[in-house]
C-alpha cells in the first residue's frame, strides 16, 4: 500500500456499456466508503487521458473497444468491495439486456441490415463524438431519423448530417441532445409528462424539460418534444434541423400547437426560422431566452391563455428566508438553459453576473468556478462533464461548491435548480437536503419535474423544504424570488 492508497487498473476486452451506463456506475462506486478515486468507461483516447492524470493509467496497448476500470482505494479491503461492485453492476446490465445476439452487431448499419424495412424510424446514436458521424450516417442513408446523444461532434460534421437528413425526408436531433419525447417515449433525460397538443421543438433540454413540466402541471400535455442540438439555431447550422422539425410537427394530426425552446439563438437565424414558421398550418410561438424575452414560464402562460386554458398557480414550497446585509447571489445549475434564464433575470436587477456560461464574454469566470460577487456556474457545461456523469446524475462538483460558498463566509443566497425525470439522480433531495443544512445560507430551489416522475415532484420538494429552502416549480419565479431576498436585505 502507497501513501496514497492501493490501486486497481485493468483492460476487460468483449464487454461494452453506453457512457451514462458507465458515468452511473463510477459514481455508485465513487460513493463507497474507502474509495477515493474511479474511472469505469471504455478505453478511448480522451478516457486513457483522464486515467492517466489520475495516476491510474493502464500504460500501452490499450484500445477503445476496451473496458477500462481504474480505482483508488484506502486499503485492500475497499478496493476489493470496490472491484467486486463493478463486477456486480456489469453483470446485472448482462442480466437484464436480454437474450444474446447469435451474432454480435458491432454498427449501427449491421443492425438497420437485420432489422425489417418496417421497423423502427428512430436510431440512437451514444458513442464517442468521433464515431458518432459515420454511425448517424448509416441510420440516414437507411431512411431513419436520428438522435444523437454523443456531443464532440464537430460543427462541420453536424451541419453535413443535417442536409444529408433533410435530402432523405429524415430528422436530425442533435448532436449533444439529451431530451426528447417521440409519440409519448421519453429518451435520455425526460419527465413523465401527459401527451396533449402541444409539440416542443427545443434547441435547449433542461429548457424543454422546463416547459413539458409546467404544461403537464396546467394540465396540458405534449405531442412530441424533438430535441435539436445546442448548436442548430447558431449561425454555423442555421437552423436546419429546427425548421425540419417544425415542417414535422406541422404534419402531426396530433399537435395542435408548437412551441419553440431554445438559449438566445443568432438574430439571422431566429428570423429564417421566423420566417419558416409563418407559412406553416399550425401555429408557433417561441421560447427563445433573449433579454428580451427571459422568461420560460412567462411562454408557457402565455401559450396557454392563447389556448383558452388557465394558467395555474404553479407548484411551490414558501419558506421563511432571510439573507443577511450585503448578501451576492450564488446560482449553482444542473441546466444550462436555466442558468441562462437565471442570468438574464437577475442581471438587470443585479447587474454584473459572473460565469462559465456568462452572457459577455469579459463575465467569464475562468476555470476555477468561483469570484466574489454574483455568479451564476453551469456545472453541465461540456468543459466541466469531460470523463465524469452530468450534474443531474452525480452532484459531486455542486455540491463541493456549495461547501466552498459557505466557507468562504462571503454572505450570500444560494440558487440551484434540481431536475428530476429519467436518467437522473433517484433521489437528489437525499444529499442536497443536507448539504443546504450543513451551509447555513438562505437556499431557493427550483424543481423541475412532476409528480409522475419516477422521484416525485412533491416527495422531493418536502425533504428540500424540511432543509429550510423555498421551493418552485419555475425556474423563473425560482430566480425571482431569490432577487427578492437580496433586495430585501439591502
Amino acid at each position: 500500500m502507497t501513501a496514497t492508497g492501493v490501486r486497481h487498473v485493468s483492460l476487460r476486452s468483449g464487454v461494452y456499456a453506453d457512457s451514462v451506463r458507465l458515468m452511473q456506475v463510477s459514481r455508485d462506486v465513487g460513493a463507497r466508503e474507502g474509495v477515493t478515486a474511479v474511472l469505469v468507461a471504455m478505453a478511448t483516447p480522451l478516457n486513457l487521458e483522464l486515467a492517466a492524470g489520475m495516476g491510474l493509467g493502464p500504460g500501452d496497448g490499450a484500445s477503445p473497444d476496451q473496458l477500462l476500470i481504474a480505482i483508488e482505494a484506502a486499503d485492500d479491503d475497499a478496493l476489493g468491495a470496490a472491484v467486486a461492485a463493478v463486477d456486480a453492476a456489469l453483470a446485472a446490465r448482462e442480466r437484464t439486456a436480454g437474450p444474446a445476439q447469435a451474432v454480435p452487431l458491432r454498427t449501427l448499419g449491421a443492425g438497420l441490415d437485420a432489422l425489417p424495412t418496417d421497423g423502427p424510424a428512430l436510431a440512437i446514436v451514444s458513442v464517442p463524438g468521433q464515431y458518432a458521424v459515420a454511425e448517424a450516417a448509416d441510420a440516414i442513408a437507411a431512411g431513419r431519423s436520428v438522435l444523437v446523444f454523443s456531443d464532440g461532434v464537430p460543427v462541420e460534421h453536424e451541419v453535413a448530417l443535417k442536409q444529408a437528413a433533410r435530402d432523405a425526408g429524415v430528422l436530425v436531433m442533435g448532436p449533444d441532445c439529451g431530451t426528447a419525447i417521440v409519440s409519448g417515449l421519453a429518451l435520455g433525460f425526460a419527465n413523465v409528462v401527459r401527451r396533449g397538443p402541444v409539440g416542443l421543438v427545443a434547441a435547449s433540454g433542461t429548457g424543454a424539460q422546463q416547459v413539458s413540466c409546467l404544461l403537464d402541471v396546467a394540465g396540458v400535455g405534449v405531442s412530441h418534444v424533438l430535441g435539436v442540438g445546442g448548436r442548430d439555431l447558431s449561425e454555423a447550422v442555421g437552423g436546419l434541423a429546427t425548421i425540419d422539425a417544425l415542417a414535422l410537427l406541422d404534419a402531426d394530426p396530433a399537435t395542435e400547437r408548437v412551441l419553440l425552446v431554445s438559449k438566445p439563438p443568432a438574430p439571422s437565424v431566429a428570423a429564417a426560422v421566423a420566417k419558416a414558421a409563418a407559412e406553416l398550418s399550425v401555429p408557433v410561438s417561441s421560447a427563445a431566452l433573449s433579454a428580451e424575452t427571459p422568461d420560460l414560464t412567462a411562454a408557457v402562460e402565455a401559450l396557454l391563455r392563447d389556448a383558452g386554458v388557465a394558467v395555474p398557480e404553479w407548484p411551490s414550497r414558501p419558506a421563511a428566508l432571510r439573507a443577511a446585509p450585503g448578501a451576492v447571489l450564488k446560482g449553482l445549475f444542473a441546466g444550462g438553459t436555466l442558468a441562462d434564464e437565471a442570468m438574464l433575470i437577475a442581471a438587470p436587477v443585479l447587474g454584473d453576473v459572473r460565469s462559465n456560461t456568462p452572457l459577455r464574454a469579459e463575465l467569464d469566470l475562468g476555470t476555477d468556478l468561483s469570484a466574489r460577487g454574483h455568479v451564476v456556474v453551469d456545472f453541465g457545461d461540456d468543459a466541466l462533464t469531460v470523463g465524469r456523469a452530468h450534474p443531474m446524475i452525480d452532484p459531486t462538483l455542486r455540491l463541493e461548491a456549495l461547501a466552498r460558498i459557505a466557507a468562504s463566509g462571503e454572505p450570500a443566497v444560494v440558487l440551484v435548480d434540481v431536475v428530476l425525470g429519467h436518467g437522473a439522480d433517484p433521489d437528489p433531495a437525499a444529499t442536497l437536503a443536507p448539504a443546504l443544512r450543513a451551509a447555513g445560507l438562505p437556499a431557493v430551489v427550483a424543481l423541475i419535474g412532476t409528480e409522475a416522475d419516477p422521484q416525485g415532484w412533491s416527495r422531493q420538494a418536502d425533504a428540500l423544504a424540511a432543509a429550510g429552502a423555498a421551493v418552485f416549480a419555475s425556474n423563473a419565479q425560482a430566480t425571482r424570488h431569490a432577487l427578492d431576498l437580496l433586495g430585501a436585505a439591502r
